[in-house]
């Protein structure tokens, strides 16, 4: 099963669109899940991805979404069990012992979250996996960013999880790392 974890778009707020290297990674990449880890701040881009990917399209509400996303999703990939949250109200962002603890709660061993605007892939010490796909967008936020468009993919298989992390480099969409999990 393939999955494609975006987040904070801020389509059109911050940004007029994601950018044409992604936009058609995104169309060709035969995805099964789609999950945006919230900051979307328009339907549109949702609507666009559920009209033309053909994958099950999940959504949780960021702190700058004004729609009726939940705030938080648990999806099962083959024998994973993985969540999403977007991690507004997180201190600093991003904090793995927060995400850990809302991970926990929530009894997934794979979280996605975002509101850095930065990607990052942590296995921590208990297990659990946090991936953050940064923004799809590269548009900085709050806290900050690296200003970098980027997304993460993942091939779930049982519970083995290939987890590959993309950037925008120039015109190209570039594999940046390759990182491969078992989830108990």
């Amino acid at each position: 099963m393939r999955i494609l974890a975006i987040s904070d778009s801020h389509v059109p707020t911050r940004a007029t669109w994601i950018p044409k290297p992604i936009e058609e990674f995104m169309l060709s990449g035969k995805f099964d899940i789609v999950v945006h880890a919230g900051d979307v701040t328009d339907v549109e881009l949702v609507n666009f991805i559920k009209e033309n990917t053909g994958a099950y399209v999940y959504v949780v509400r960021g702190n700058m979404d004004t729609a009726k996303f939940p705030r938080y999703i648990k999806v099962v990939a083959e024998e994973v069990l993985l969540g999403a949250v977007h991690g507004d109200g997180i201190y600093p962002r991003g904090n793995i012992t927060a995400l850990t603890k809302i991970a926990a709660k929530m009894g997934v061993r794979l979280l996605i979250s975002g509101h850095t605007h930065t990607p990052f892939i942590v296995y921590d010490k208990i297990g659990i996996l946090h991936v953050n796909p940064g923004s799809v967008t590269g548009v900085v936020g709050g806290g900050g960013g690296n200003g970098i468009p980027s997304l993460v993919v993942l091939q779930v298989e049982s519970k083995n999880v290939t987890v590959s992390l993309y950037e925008l480099v120039g015109k190209e969409l570039v594999r940046r790392s390759l990182n491969n999990f078992f989830i108990p």
